[in-house]
């Protein structure tokens, strides 16, 4: 590993303290990783550079997995009184005639809105309350990391700047939220690959009362004289985003007929609360992870936001290594849990970064023959019956096969895929499925258990959960039925482990993916690590 040495007279005198993992910046992604960490009984501390959080938008759109994502960290309630759900995608011509629609759904298989839209400072807000509701985390502001250093697979020494001088930690695993412009990506050896787009944009934040023209969902100018995006975000919210040509720099007067398709701007009632200019990039880093050093969010991935999924591709992130790396810390799993990471997330972080290059480029190629001959395609294709659905459907990715996704042995298989989260009363109690399945593993069964089945539960410390048992109109044993299986394992992140299928009464692949999660010790009479006693409603 390549070390940045920190350098200066004030390195402390006494002995650097020891914490389970130190978490390099307090945005939305790193917040969200030490809550994640926390639930698990994780200890962490945060480390960021700025004193206060960033007051200006940036990030304005959400999907619904990860709105369930915010659910387990203790804010979606908050979340939902702040969020607008929007109804969807328009694709415009230049004259503002709509080539095509993509609705987005008020209820999606996570159980919320597809596409909400939100303020990013209001949401980094709930994250750092809730931050310092838990005693497991620790936030530092003001310091600068400005060295990490590892020796082999040992613990790793990180260097900052604090209010004291120079001071250290050493880390069990650190993550690196830090941003494109951050320290550890290079810490680490990665380098960007570049996927091919980078264009030039201004960002124009609005408050207005006066009456804007809009539908509550997204339009995309795919104008090539003058690309644009426009959305509402809340009550009185608004942004415009237009490409800029070579060395233009829009002033008021001329931002101000810009926006004149959508609203008459020299109404007094006009508050631009942020203008700035963005190079939208398609990067990638080559590799995320170095030992126990992790990239997590812009420092492992850049996308240009044309299909909202900048910030939730991060959010994704922190989802899937915060519990393996739980596992680890505290369970004593195998190493190679940890590499699961990269080769879960990379593939779909490619996926969203090409999708949303392409659709920068519907808005932005050819010339203005070349967009008539677009315009012309894209309408077609959409009265294909299906397009628009299978183009407006969620961008939840199925994992391919690997060490925590068994071998799928036809199409459609559940194996990989997100299990639905349906409303359901247990106890008298309504609640999201999530809320009664908890923060571990969990088995979700149409049938009655098995011995082995009951055996393997018990081993990961899943509680098992019966569809008779739960209140949901019978959602969950028709998604079951529709994948021809018995029974589920769910992972913590509510992703398919492992399937019983129909008749079968056993899991199909335990010997895959048991000794990565070290649960092979439980079948040689070795007792199962402690867990939370399951749900009252909850048969184990």
């Amino acid at each position: 590993m390549r070390a940045d040495q920190a350098t200066g007279p004030g390195t402390a005198p006494r002995p650097a303290p020891h914490v389970p993992v130190v978490i390099i910046g307090a945005g939305p992604v790193g917040v969200t990783a030490a809550l994640l960490l926390a639930r698990h009984g994780v200890r962490s501390i945060v480390l960021e550079r700025h004193r206060d959080v960033y007051p200006l938008p940036r990030a304005v759109a959400t999907d619904d997995e990860v709105r369930r994502i915010l659910q387990a960290v203790g804010v979606d309630e908050e979340f939902d009184a702040i969020a607008r759900p929007a109804r969807g995608l328009r694709l415009l011509d230049a004259r503002h005639r709509v080539i095509a629609e993509f609705p987005r759904s008020p209820l999606g298989r996570h159980g919320f809105p597809q596409t909400s839209m939100f303020d990013q400072p209001e949401l980094e807000r709930l994250l750092h309350d809730a931050l310092a509701r838990r005693p497991e985390c620790e936030l530092r502001r003001g310091a600068e990391v400005v060295g990490l250093t590892q020796d082999g697979d040992g613990p790793v020494r990180v260097t900052y700047r604090g209010e004291r001088g120079e001071e250290h930690l050493w880390a069990d695993a650190v993550l690196g939220c830090d941003g494109a412009g951050g320290i550890t990506r290079d810490a680490i050896g990665a380098v960007w690959e570049d996927l091919r787009f980078e264009e030039s944009w201004t960002v124009i934040d609005v408050r207005t009362r006066a009456h804007v023209r809009c539908w509550e969902g997204v339009d995309q100018v795919c104008d090539p004289a003058r690309p644009a995006t426009f959305m509402r975000i809340g009550e009185d919210r608004y942004r415009w985003e237009f490409r800029l040509r070579d060395g233009e720099e829009p002033s008021p007067g001329r931002l101000r007929e810009l926006v004149a398709p959508w609203i008459d701007a020299r109404d007094g009632d006009f508050e631009v609360i942020r203008q700035a200019q963005y190079t939208f990039r398609a990067r990638i880093a080559d590799r995320w992870r170095q030992g126990r050093v992790f990239l997590l969010g812009d420092a492992a991935h850049l996308t240009p936001p044309f299909i909202g999924q900048g910030l939730c591709t991060g959010m994704r992130d922190a989802r899937n290594l915060a519990w393996k790396l739980a596992r680890v810390l505290q369970q004593g799993a195998d190493e190679r849990l940890l590499d699961t990471y990269e080769g879960e997330r990379k593939p779909h972080a490619r996926h969203v970064i090409r999708l949303a290059v392409a659709t920068g480029w519907a808005m932005t190629g050819g010339q203005d023959e070349a967009a008539a001959v677009r315009r012309g395609l894209v309408a077609a294709a959409c009265r294909v019956p299906g397009v628009v659905s299978l183009a407006g459907r969620d961008l939840s990715p199925t994992l391919t096969r690997g060490p925590l996704v068994r071998r799928r042995v036809r199409p459609g298989g559940l194996a990989g895929t997100f299990c639905p989260q349906p409303w359901v009363t247990v106890d008298d109690r309504r609640a999201r499925l999530d809320d009664v399945l908890g923060d571990s593993f969990a088995v979700v069964t149409a049938v009655p258990p098995t011995p082995s089945l009951r055996a393997v539960a018990a081993g990961i410390g899943a509680p098992i959960v019966a569809t008779d048992t739960l209140a949901d109109d019978g959602a969950l044993a028709a998604w079951l039925r529709a994948g021809r299986a018995d029974a589920v394992l769910l992972r913590p992140d509510r992703v398919v482990l492992d399937v019983v299928p129909a008749g079968a009464g056993d899991f199909t692949d335990t010997a895959s993916w048991a000794p990565v999660l070290c649960t092979t010790r439980l079948t040689e009479g070795i007792e199962p690590p402690a867990r939370k006693p399951p749900p009252r409603s909850v048969t184990s």
